[in-house]
């Protein structure tokens, strides 16, 4: 689709690939095209894999973005809200393939997709907000809230915890890990496993499911773009 992210159709089933630089850092560009790719899929009616590139899912959001300013910067989280948002409803499954480090923004899109893989590895996966000196958005703590296991919630939030891939199991980032070798065929193994999935039936169980969480989710990022307290 564009040079930050791949798309491509096989079988029923949509691969979208991040692939911004060293870091996968999302941009205002990158969540654009992000979305554009997410139009695509819910056209096609595809199950997606989500995925960025070897060793990297993503570092999270563009800090040369982020240190524009107060306002640049709250821009960005709110754009990143909304598309988190986005999968966490999308009508499709959706299956976040890690393939590597996955911090802040980028683990925040891991708690939003229905299932999640791993890779092994001397990988760090986490939310490192508080260590870096920001204020974690109300959007991000009911994001980590509604996915996290409890135990795992004010290790994470609060206290900045990092993980490793089986860690990131335990604390509830990832559902499996695998070699990475075969990250690419057990996420289309596990696709074509969910196309069997009746899809009207996936959609409005999902919103069913999620509804209180998602209403939560609008009130929280519209209290974000309102006053987001980045600054510790």
């Amino acid at each position: 689709m564009t040079d930050l992210v791949d798309y491509q159709l096989n079988d029923g089933v949509a691969t979208i690939t991040i692939a911004n630089g060293k870091a996968n850092a999302l941009s205002h560009e990158v969540f654009e095209a992000l979305n554009a790719a997410l139009d695509r899929a819910e056209s096609d009616e595809a199950v997606v894999i989500l995925t960025g590139q070897p060793g990297i899912f993503s570092g999270g959001y563009d800090l040369k973005e982020m240190q524009k300013g107060g306002n640049e910067a709250s821009a960005l989280v709110t754009v990143g809200s909304k598309l988190t948002r986005r999968l966490s409803a999308f009508p499709f499954p959706v299956i976040g393939a890690c393939s590597g480090h996955a911090i802040a923004k980028g683990a925040f899109i891991l708690l939003s997709v229905d299932h999640r893989i791993g890779v092994e590895g001397d990988f760090k996966l986490g939310l490192n907000e508080v260590a870096i000196g920001m204020t974690m958005h109300r959007a991000g703590i009911e994001i980590a809230r509604h996915r996290l296991t409890p135990a795992h919630f004010q290790r994470s939030v609060v206290n900045a915890e990092i993980y490793g891939p089986q860690g990131a199991v335990d604390a509830g980032f990832l559902d499996e890990v695998v070699a990475p070798s075969e990250l690419s065929s057990r996420a289309n193994e596990l696709a074509q496993q969910f196309k069997k999935l009746n899809m009207r039936a996936h959609k409005e169980t999902k919103r069913k499911a999620k509804a209180e969480y998602l209403a939560l989710m609008d009130r929280c990022i519209e209290q974000d773009s309102e006053h987001l307290g980045l600054a510790g």
